[in-house]
């Protein structure tokens, strides 16, 4: 074994160094000829000496003695500043080695039983043993883990993220503290001359002004801007780098079902490294995705919902979401095709099914669901189409789909760019700019609409109001429609009546549609907002100056300027035209 990757040691040196004797080694190993060589050969005579061993070998040069050696072994494992598993390195271990008895969730330092239990699993799994018996009688599999399944793969949320930002500025703002404490008089030190929070500031601006994972919102239309939300990356600090990671990394891994969509991924080097949430997944407290799952109790599917991490799945049959069953609930066939382990289908019988999806869209992402007909589709072909629907821009009238999946009205409210009623009520009053609802319970809210807004991208965000004075509205319910949305439903595109015509197959996959109408009558129009800033400085040569007075230009060009310099208020402009007029002072030419 190696100590903090530094020269291979005999494995039993570590056992001695935490106060094995050899005759409990034997006891405990001695079903294991490999360690009981490894003994014969340790020449080590007790844990002082092995102490100094390990320490000889981690600190070469230093000279050892007993204290710094013993010091040094807790601090590297088994002291709470020095180590730390966090409640899910603790979780991970005690699941792996059976220690869930012993060791409760708050113990997040390694103790020696630990050390133990991994060694004696390494020497079991390399003897190809397929169980091992830890001390309490729980008895646990020995096989090597799969490092792509997501029973192992977790996600560092948002908050994560930035706790370890914080606790970097934390520990650097401790370090100034230490040193003001040694040098100023403790007489006249204060919370304020001694503490500075610069560093912890810092940090967090750092993480969120220069992270690769800190990014401007993609606002190009709602769905794009609840996808983005909803993303998954390998990349990033103390994750992968698109040059490095193999195809492995990329592959869809049976343990995505349900978890990670395995269409939804950008096509180029970042394919499968940035993946999408599916539609019913949510993160449990340790970074697991879970997915739900109904319960099956002798072939009767009932209504309660468990949500299942990928490794407790693993344990389960499960029947897929389309599987028919009669009134009562009970599957009709007495054989139902069910998938196991490892993404194994097979046919078993009904009263072996543990477990039911809850839909056949709990496989995909919001975006690849909201595609009709999924099911008939290319999978290459899907995942443009999933891709390509974030690039939509919003237009000057939305059409809802005439064909529907069903996630449109969901995927327009979880946007969250239309309005929502707060609470059931009357609707009191309505114009272009807000709406005001008379609650049940007699309170009066006005909701006012965004107006004109420019998004991230450019693209107009714009509500308008879909009741009238006088209706009835419940909580939940839209009661204005924002950008790329009809009737509260997302509303991508048009609904084009188009004839395909081939073109020798220059047309294959990718054609055009040529339409004059189309043009004449705004159908594919949308409207951008741009906005422009310019900055008059103070410069060593005197102040820059907006004004209309700009040399050598003629009055044609100005002739959309007011008299402060500035284009006016509807103006139509075309590309090179002048917006503002601003004089610079030159230095004279000698």
């Amino acid at each position: 074994m190696r100590i903090d990757r530094k020269r291979r040691q005999p494995v039993t040196v570590l056992l001695k160094a935490l106060g094995w004797t050899s005759e409990r080694i034997t006891e405990r190993f001695g079903f294991s000829e490999i360690m009981m060589s490894t003994l014969e050969k340790d020449n080590t005579a007790g844990t002082d000496e092995a102490l100094l061993d390990i320490y000889r070998k981690l600190r070469p040069g230093e000279p050892p003695t007993k204290e710094s050696a013993q010091t040094l072994l807790e601090n590297l494992f088994f002291k709470e500043k020095r180590y730390d598993l966090a409640r899910v390195g603790r979780y991970k271990v005690n699941k792996k080695l059976g220690l869930n008895t012993n060791h409760p969730i708050t113990t997040t330092t390694l103790t020696e039983e630990d050390v133990v239990a991994t060694i004696e699993y390494l020497v079991r799994l390399h003897e190809g043993q397929a169980t091992m018996t830890v001390p309490g009688g729980v008895e646990v599999p020995v096989e090597t883990d799969d490092i792509d399944h997501f029973g192992n793969r977790r996600l560092r949320t948002v908050g994560e993220l930035i706790q370890n930002q914080i606790r970097v500025g934390m520990s650097r703002m401790e370090r100034v503290v230490r040193e003001r404490m040694t040098t100023q008089d403790v007489e006249a030190i204060t919370p304020q001359t001694l503490i500075n929070i610069r560093p912890v500031v810092a940090a967090i601006k750092e993480f969120f002004g220069t992270s690769q994972l800190s990014q401007f919102m993609d606002q190009n239309n709602p769905l794009s801007g609840l996808t983005h939300k909803r993303r998954l990356s390998a990349l990033g600090p103390g994750g992968l780098s698109r040059e490095r990671a193999g195809l492995e990394v990329r592959d869809v891994h049976p343990s995505h079902y349900g978890r990670m969509c395995p269409i939804e991924t950008p096509e180029g080097p970042n394919i499968g490294l940035i993946g999408s949430l599916s539609v019913y997944a949510r993160v449990n407290p340790f970074g697991f995705i879970e997915t739900p799952y109904r319960k099956v109790i002798d072939g009767l599917v009932t209504d309660e919902i468990h949500y299942l991490t990928a490794d407790e799945e693993d344990r389960h049959v499960v029947a897929q979401a389309n599987s028919p069953i009669d009134a009562e609930g009970r599957f009709v066939e007495p054989r139902v095709l069910v998938r196991r382990k490892a993404g194994e289908v097979e046919y078993v019988a009904s009263s072996e099914v543990d477990y039911m999806d809850v839909s056949p869209r709990q496989m995909v992402s919001v975006a690849t669901a909201m595609i009709p007909f999924l099911e008939h589709d290319d999978a290459n072909r899907a995942l443009m189409g999933a891709n390509m629907q974030r690039q939509a821009v919003p237009l000057v009238r939305s059409e809802a789909p005439l064909v529907g999946t069903g996630m449109e009205l969901r995927a327009a409210i979880d946007a969250g760019d239309v309005v929502v009623a707060e609470k059931s009520g009357v609707i009191e009053e309505v114009s272009a700019d807000y709406i005001t609802v008379m609650a049940d319970d007699g309170t009066r809210h006005t909701y006012r609409m965004r107006k004109f807004a420019r998004s991230n991208h450019g693209t107009c965000a714009n509500q308008s109001p879909i009741v009238d004075a006088g209706e009835r509205v419940e909580a939940g319910q839209v009661i204005a429609d924002g950008p790329c949305t009809q009737n509260g439903e997302m509303a991508l595109g048009k609904n084009l009546l188009v004839a395909i015509m081939p073109w020798e197959g220059h047309n294959y996959e990718d054609a055009i549609i040529l339409s004059n109408r189309l043009v004449e009558e705004d159908i594919l129009t949308s409207i951008h907002i741009e906005e422009h800033e310019i900055d008059a400085r103070d410069t060593k040569l005197g102040a820059e100056e907006i004004t209309r007075d700009i040399p050598n230009v003629s009055d044609e060009v100005l002739a959309d300027l007011d008299e402060r310099g500035i284009v006016r208020i509807g103006a139509e402009v075309r590309d090179g035209d002048i917006l503002v007029g601003k004089v610079t002072p030159k230095g004279r030419r000698s």
